[in-house]
């Protein structure tokens, strides 16, 4: 297993931190940016279309529960089995940038901010 490490390019799209998540060190996933096959996720979709690092990017939804594509159902659902808080981990984007979040996450050595 890798190393968790603080590094920008690891943090998704929807704020998770990827360098701390166990397929990403494991070698079984590539991290949101690098997942060709995450065809089936609408916020990656939405990111890459307007170019946005990650939904802290985002000029038209202050806050990213505003938005349907990041607060679903479904986010609510896999939010509550896996104990995290992917809003929390954008409004930390957007109070540190990525390095800082980045760097606060692999500290935790986790993927996302318990709720």
């Amino acid at each position: 297993m890798s190393e968790i490490v603080a590094d920008p390019k690891l943090v998704a799209f929807c704020g998770l931190y990827c360098g701390a998540c166990k397929l990403y060190l494991k070698g079984r996933c590539p991290a949101c940016h690098e997942n060709a096959k995450a065809t089936w996720c609408k916020i990656r979709t939405c990111c890459l279309e307007n170019d946005y690092s990650s939904c802290a990017a985002c000029t038209e939804f202050e806050d990213p529960k505003d938005c349907r594509k990041f607060h679903n159902l479904f986010s609510k659902v896999i939010s509550f089995l896996l104990r995290s808080d992917r809003r929390a981990c954008v409004l930390q984007i957007k109070e540190l940038g990525l390095e800082g979040h980045a760097g606060a996450m692999a500290k935790l050595r986790r993927p996302s901010i318990k709720p």
